[in-house]
């Protein structure tokens, strides 16, 4: 079976100049993704996982090198470029979340909708079903204000998703969330991949990379190790101690 690549970089570097010092985040990182592929990207800080993050969600282009997304060749693509690309192809889900404090749940998940230029109506109708996906079809009136972090988060994955764009990319997506929402997150982008989404997590922790099916970890901008996870975290159960 002939798997479709997603995300083909190969060569690519990132040097930054920070006074006269040159700082190097990526020395050289290939790397294929294919669709419906749940990837860790791991490492400590200083490795390039954030620098890397940032390329792969055409949010920064690289020095050199060359990166395909979906079949197009973003390496060298203006900034206006990019967000088009961005908008159309790439989910974010931050550890911050994101999300407009004066705007309802539902109107920040319509806000990608918004910039691709969707009919209101039509607008409503993905969000609602975006929302009512993730479990959060009764809080869509309410401002972020009046969630938890947990419902919060799950905002923030329903905004990723509204779009149905081929890559859903989260930053750390449990570092705010207490355990046990952690865990209630993690098997709902468990579910999310087995929909058939493609889903990349950049984080520190191990806990969060076991989910994966596939873990890539970065040493001082080189990647150290690209393995596949044997025994990935499926679905845990929520526990609440007294």
């Amino acid at each position: 079976m002939n798997k479709e690549l997603l995300i083909d970089i190969t060569d690519i570097k990132k040097y930054y100049k920070v006074g006269t010092v040159v700082v190097k985040a990526l020395e050289g990182v290939s790397l294929k993704i294919y669709k419906n592929e749940y990837v860790a990207i791991m490492g400590p800080s200083g490795s390039g996982k954030s620098t890397l993050m940032n390329i792969l969600g055409c949010l920064d282009t690289p020095t050199s090198g060359k990166y395909v997304l979906n079949g197009t060749d973003v390496s060298k693509m203006e900034d206006d470029q990019l967000a088009e690309i961005r908008n159309r192809e790439i989910g974010f889900v931050f550890q911050t979340f994101n999300l407009l404090p004066r705007y309802t749940a539902l109107e920040n998940v319509m806000l990608p909708l918004v910039y691709a230029g969707v009919s209101k109506p039509d607008r409503v109708i993905s969000g609602t079903k975006s929302l009512t996906n993730v479990g959060l079809n009764d809080r869509m009136e309410h401002r972020p204000n009046e969630l938890s972090g947990g419902q919060r988060q799950r905002v923030a994955v329903a905004r990723a998703l509204v779009n149905n764009p081929a890559i859903i990319l989260a930053d750390e997506p449990t570092g705010n969330l207490d355990s046990k929402t952690s865990i209630d997150i993690m098997n709902l982008f468990e579910d999310i991949y087995k929909q058939g989404n493609t889903i990349i997590v950049v984080t520190h922790e191990e806990d969060i990379a076991r989910h994966a099916r596939r873990i890539v970890r970065l040493r001082d901008g080189l990647i150290e190790s690209d393995e596949i996870n044997p025994n990935p975290v499926t679905r845990q159960e929520v526990t609440i101690s007294e």
